[in-house]
């Protein structure tokens, strides 16, 4: 900055009142410091910034897996918010993988980053108490464990399956299969558990199975329905704890013969942007991602700029049924 005022024939202050007060400056004062800064190459420190002020204006944003467009609408909701509230936002993906995670965590505290957005993994929320304890705000998004100490958005995953399930039954399907997903992600097991208690209220001869898989992928989903095509034990209903496991599904059922949907239907949960672009549009279970950010966003700022009256609070979004081709057909032994 000394430079620039330098080369500007202004003072350090000036510079300082163009940089952050513009509006207290002539345009031609403007001018002549914009044009020393563009010579010079001249970029000011943030970190330095916030160091000498107390405070940023950056949030970090961790996100489990950018592949998945639940977290890319989830970052859009959040960079909205931060817009709107003139804030930065920095994007770090984890990729589901627990040491990226905390890494990440540990990069944004070292970077003293105003507060902290996390999409964590299930397995330890041992970072969060971390950043905290160094001062750091954080928001969990998509899952919370059982945190009270910090705001949350969660979305209602057992609701989730509940729709799921409940669709197919509503469309006559009896023999009904949950499929895929490892034993011990929180979401999965949530939205089985929704699919189970709508079977349960539903009684009469509707059965619903389960088979578990080591990931959500679309090979995961080929693996599953390579098994039930050689037991030859097929359901008329397919509940998949995410998009990618019913797309492979749905590809290693019609390279078999199986129609989908109308030998079986088949349900995704996500909505990821493929869901209604493949050959057979896929049916699916939304979660409103956008709203995710923003509501989280919101509680950040909140906390940030309210630390004496804010209160910690999860806010549950609800999610909701889209229906495609993967389930609108009949069943031929319903009609």
């Amino acid at each position: 900055m000394n430079d620039v005022a330098r080369l500007a024939g202004v003072s350090l202050g000036t510079v300082s009142h163009v940089l952050n007060k513009p509006e207290i400056v002539s345009a031609k004062t403007i001018a002549r410091v914009t044009a020393a800064i563009d010579e010079l190459g001249f970029v000011r420190n943030d970190a330095a910034r916030s160091l000498a002020a107390g405070r940023s204006n950056t949030i970090g944003l961790i996100l489990t897996d950018v592949g998945n467009s639940l977290f890319v609408d989830i970052a859009r909701g959040a960079e909205d918010a931060a817009s709107s509230a003139g804030r930065s936002l920095l994007l770090a993906n984890s990729d589901v993988t627990f040491t990226k995670q905390e890494s990440y965590l540990d990069i944004f505290n070292e970077a003293r980053v105003a507060g902290i957005i996390l999409a964590p993994l299930d397995a330890g929320l041992d970072g969060v108490d971390r950043v905290r304890r160094h001062g750091r705000n954080i928001v969990l998004v998509n899952y919370a464990g059982d945190r009270t100490d910090c705001c949350s958005v969660v979305v209602d995953e057992e609701h989730g399956g509940y729709l799921a399930a409940s669709h197919l039954m509503d469309i006559g399907r009896t023999r009904l299969l949950f499929a895929g997903g490892p034993r011990d992600l929180h979401a999965v097991n949530a939205r089985r558990f929704g699919a189970q208690r709508a079977v349960q209220e539903r009684g009469g001869s509707v059965s619903l199975d389960v088979v578990h898989s080591r990931n959500l992928k679309s090979l995961s989903g080929r693996s599953i329905a390579q098994d039930l095509i050689t037991s030859g034990a097929l359901p008329d209903g397919i509940l998949a704890p995410a998009d990618q496991l019913a797309a492979g599904l749905i590809h290693e059922l019609t390279d078999a013969g199986i129609s989908v949907p109308a030998d079986i239907a088949v349900i995704g949960y996500d909505n990821n942007q493929f869901a209604s672009e493949a050959a057979i549009p896929m049916s699916t279970v939304s979660q409103p991602g956008h709203d995710m950010g923003r509501e989280a966003l919101r509680l950040l700022v909140d906390e940030i700029d309210n630390p004496r009256t804010h209160e910690h609070q999860r806010v549950t979004l609800q999610p909701t049924l889209i229906v495609r081709r993967s389930t609108t057909a009949p069943n031929p032994s319903s009609t």
